[in-house]
């Protein structure tokens, strides 16, 4: 017989494990709501609820206790309430006023001109709207305003909702921070994506700790989108062509994120076979084959989804398209076939006229991140039935190839394909632009890694998601010019201390009780039952100095670097005076077993009883989790191998909830780090034995809570507030708060690189596209002569044996151009300081002046360089291409140096 308590402790696992009767198609049935509640429909689908407190107050209006139970889902919670609940609600006059107010608010947020729409107004001569302070960090102007009338942004996840699984990790929550900070600002984007049936992996433990994954179905009718169908109402199906004549087809869901529409393919159709019907079936899952497909259908028939909803709907089609991380990249294939066979482009044309209004953001600051699939998968896909003669493979397989030192010529790179098939490119912080700039320097070759045209716009976070409202309503009363226009940041330091404290507090203690409830239930999933768990309730204390630590788990964000000295990390956690408590959470990619393993060693060490009550591992991290981390941790602690944190933007999220951070200074924290708002871990850089990396660095971390972080938190005054550590918020606050808001990322994209791609692209279609012909015309002509262009001669005069500060040095060069015209190169003279080894520090760049022909018939170049500075100095010439075209003078990857190294000034300047 079975023991009764044994089974109802574990009733689940006995349920499990019983034969069971599977569906063989899930479907949601959805609520027929009463004429008077029809509006909440339209509430429901428009994402904008997801980040706007008085819609998400209505919802939880309509049961409060059963809102709690679906996870703050409005979908669920229609097709859920009671009929009886509904009647009552259709009846009740007061919520019926809150509901007309709601979607009449909905109703002006979609139609009424914003910030974009405000510059676009400037432009044409009405006086601009003020823009929110921190907006003009790139010192931008709006004037003359050209900006394009939309932006397609291709992302393969989205975080726009906890009930919206459509995400894994911090390349989604940016893509989703993305997209609402650009309706707020009015910016005229389409997302694209992919409509994944199982999307990420719900997490779960063993008994022994060990990650447990489980993809629960996701029914597209029980999520608030709706589908994409042509006039006549028939769905809208993509198709793409596969190798033996085969076809993959996808269907089209529509998310309406406030004013931004969400294309999500979705392969789940009866036309496909089996293997295409899967393509969308999990995120990051499958192959290489099933990969490569998802990629495809994402770039592809991304593409072709924008042009069916354009056609539709009458939106305007896309001037720039912005390629988010290298899964979309195919996008650019797809427009070129487009240009090719519309438009008669050639190729080469046609690639003109991609690249000039493409924009490629690279999220990875690790080779090992980035996509690459064998060359004859490529082939495969590619060639064959799919070729035609004016999209040959070998033109694609080129596109993708490491042409570089240390590349491999077998594989199919997905990052270096969407640089080369973008005019503009960027990282995600001014630490990772570096990196960026670093690892692919080797496409530029001959150029140096500073002028590799990679250049950085620092992730930032959307404030109405991630901020609580008890920090928002605060912020209102004291401060609210931060709420309604992101000014007046210096203001914050007027708050009161107490309230900023009171706030904390109340944020702290509701994390406290969630985590207590989440830690129960993973106890239970783990076979404990509720007689072992009672210790639970006292887990955490709201009162104590709390830690949060969350990402994704590959080893390169260490999560157990806390472990290192387990002994030591429990006399923090236990101090009889000043303890610690650290909540953890993070996911191990389903193939990644080592990073399993750091969770396993975790877990291991949270369960001792000795410490349980002091640091828990909650499963299954996600927005919802991750929010509460956010708001309620006092200290967000993050400890990347330095530099291989690309951004990093939880901690961002924390600073705005008046968290503190304490960090490694990787991402945009070795941006914005000043020695006053947060502590910054020492970093061992440099030591190439990883044991003894680790031990100094966890050895930093300790003594930096113990002797630091921890005293400054209980170091209380006589009315029990810690002053300094509230001065510290403050501050973090002022300093941080217009940087890492979102609407000061999306303005950077829009002055740096929408609008000069939009401009690029607009010149080169003018005229059935006379620009893209020209500047490939040209660039094969270059090419092809590059190769008799040298630097025969260089000198210099005028400085003496002995140069001083103040005196100026005249350079001549004599330059051998072959079939080329002087108004195809510009002959550049870099100068400045050099180290040790004669290489240039920082070189400023003079360009020289055709002065004479010579009678070989070369030409003479001059100009004159001022010796400003003391110190070691010297110079160097070279030639590379020009034209009023290129974004870059290194967009050919073309250089002329001298044969060897030329004329150091004489001596040192003094």
């Amino acid at each position: 017989m079975i023991n009764a308590r044994v089974f109802v402790a574990n009733r689940d696992a006995y349920r499990l494990a019983l034969p069971s009767v599977k569906a063989i198609r899930r479907f949601t049935v959805r609520t027929v709501l009463p004429e008077q509640l029809q509006q909440l429909e339209e509430l429901v689908l428009n994402l904008r609820w997801s980040w706007h407190r008085e819609t998400l107050d209505l919802f939880r209006s309509v049961d409060p206790e059963l809102w709690e139970t679906v996870g703050h889902d409005p979908v669920r919670l229609l097709g859920e309430v009671s009929s009886d609940r509904l009647a009552a609600l259709a009846a009740d006059r007061r919520f019926l006023r809150l509901l007309d107010v709601a979607v009449e608010d909905l109703r002006d947020y979609l139609t009424a001109p914003r910030w974009y729409q405000s510059l676009t107004d400037s432009a044409a001569g009405s006086a601009p709207r003020t823009p929110p302070e921190g907006q003009g960090a790139s010192g931008a102007s709006s004037e003359g305003f050209a900006g394009p009338a939309a932006i397609a942004y291709f992302s393969p996840e989205y975080g726009i909702a906890a009930a919206l699984p459509q995400y894994s990790g911090g390349l989604g929550i940016l893509a989703g921070d993305h997209l609402k900070t650009a309706s707020d600002l009015g910016v005229p984007i389409i997302g694209v994506g992919l409509l994944y049936r199982h999307g990420y992996f719900s997490q779960s433990l063993s008994p022994d700790g060990w990650q447990l994954e489980r993809y629960p179905p996701i029914d597209p009718n029980g999520l608030p989108l709706t589908l994409l169908r042509e006039r006549d109402g028939t769905p809208v199906h993509i198709t793409i062509g596969l190798p033996e004549g085969r076809n993959l087809l996808a269907q089209v869901w529509l998310a309406n994120v406030g004013r931004v529409p969400l294309l999500l393919l979705d392969s789940d159709v009866e036309e496909n076979d089996p293997i295409a019907r899967d393509v969308t079936d999990r995120l990051y899952g499958g192959a290489t084959d099933h990969r490569l497909l998802q990629e495809m259908l994402l770039g592809i028939g991304g593409v072709r989804a924008i042009r069916a909803y354009c056609r539709i709907t009458g939106h305007p089609a896309p001037e720039v398209f912005h390629t988010n991380e290298g899964h979309a990249g195919f996008l650019g294939f797809e427009r070129i076939r487009e240009l090719v066979t519309e438009h008669s482009l050639s190729f080469d044309e046609a690639l003109e006229a991609t690249r000039s209004g493409t924009v490629f953001t690279t999220h990875t600051p690790v080779p090992a991140g980035i996509d690459r699939f064998p060359r004859e998968l490529i082939q495969k896909y590619f060639g064959g039935t799919n070729e035609t003669a004016s999209v040959p493979v070998e033109r694609i397989l080129a596109l993708g190839a490491e042409t570089y030192d240390e590349g491999d010529p077998a594989v199919f790179n997905m990052a270096v394909m969407g640089l080369r098939l973008a005019q503009r490119a960027n990282g995600v912080s001014v630490l990772h632009g570096a990196v960026s700039r670093e690892m692919f320097g080797g496409l530029w070759g001959g150029f140096d890694v500073d002028e590799v045209p990679i250049g950085s716009v620092t992730n930032g976070v959307h404030a109405a998601t991630w901020v609580s409202t008890e920090v928002l309503e605060l912020a209102e009363r004291e401060v609210p010019s931060i709420i309604e226009s992101s000014n007046g940041w210096d203001a914050v330091e007027r708050v009161p201390e107490e309230d900023i404290w009171r706030v904390r507090r109340t944020l702290r203690e509701r994390l406290v009780l969630d985590a207590r409830r989440r830690l129960r239930e993973s106890w239970r999933q783990r076979g404990a039952s509720a007689a072992e768990l009672s210790w639970v309730d006292d887990a955490l204390d709201p009162d104590v100095l709390t830690i949060g630590f969350a990402r994704r788990v590959p080893s390169y964000k260490r999560l157990t670097l806390m472990l290192r000295d387990a002994a030591r990390l429990k006399a923090l956690l236990l101090h009889p005076e000043r303890p610690v408590q650290i909540l953890i959470a993070g996911k191990a990619h389903p193939a990644d077993e080592a990073g399993k393993r750091l969770i396993q060693d975790i877990v291991r060490f949270a369960d001792d009883p000795e410490v349980r009550h002091r640091i828990v591992f909650l499963p299954d991290y996600d927005m919802a989790l991750g929010q509460l981390l956010v708001q309620g941790c006092d200290v967000w602690m993050n400890n990347p191998l330095r530099p291989l944190e690309a951004c990093g933007t939880s901690g961002m999220k924390a600073a705005l909830n008046g968290g503190l951070n304490l960090s490694i200074r990787d991402g945009w924290w070795d941006e914005w780090f000043d020695g006053q708002n947060g502590w910054a871990i020492p970093s061992a850089d440099g030591v190439e034995d990883t044991d003894r990396r680790d031990d100094l660095e966890a050895s930093a971390l300790y003594e930096l809570i113990e002797d630091h972080v921890s005293v400054m938190f209980y170091d209380r005054d006589g009315t029990s507030l810690p002053r300094r550590w509230l001065e510290m918020v403050k501050h973090t606050l002022v300093s941080l708060g217009p940087k890492v808001l979102a609407t000061r990322m999306l303005h950077d994209y829009v002055h740096g690189l929408y609008v000069p791609a939009a401009r690029s692209a607009r010149d080169m279609t003018a005229d059935v596209y006379a620009g893209a012909r020209e500047l490939a015309s040209w660039k094969a002509r270059v090419a092809k002569a590059w190769q008799h262009v040298s630097i025969e001669h260089v000198e210099s005069s005028g400085a003496g044996e002995s140069p001083h500060l103040g005196t100026r040095l005249n350079v001549r060069a004599t330059v051998e151009l072959g079939d080329l015209e002087p108004g195809d190169v510009a002959v550049e003279l870099a100068y400045g300081r050099v180290d040790e080894h004669d290489v240039l520090i920082e070189p400023r760049y003079l360009e020289l002046a055709p002065q004479e022909v010579a009678e070989d018939g070369r030409l003479r170049y001059v100009g004159e360089v001022p010796l400003d500075r003391t110190g070691a100095f010297g110079y160097g010439v070279r030639v590379v291409p020009r034209h009023a075209r290129l974004a870059t003078r290194t967009e050919l990857g073309l250089v002329a140096l001298p044969p060897a190294p030329v004329g150091m000034a004489s001596g040192p300047l003094r």
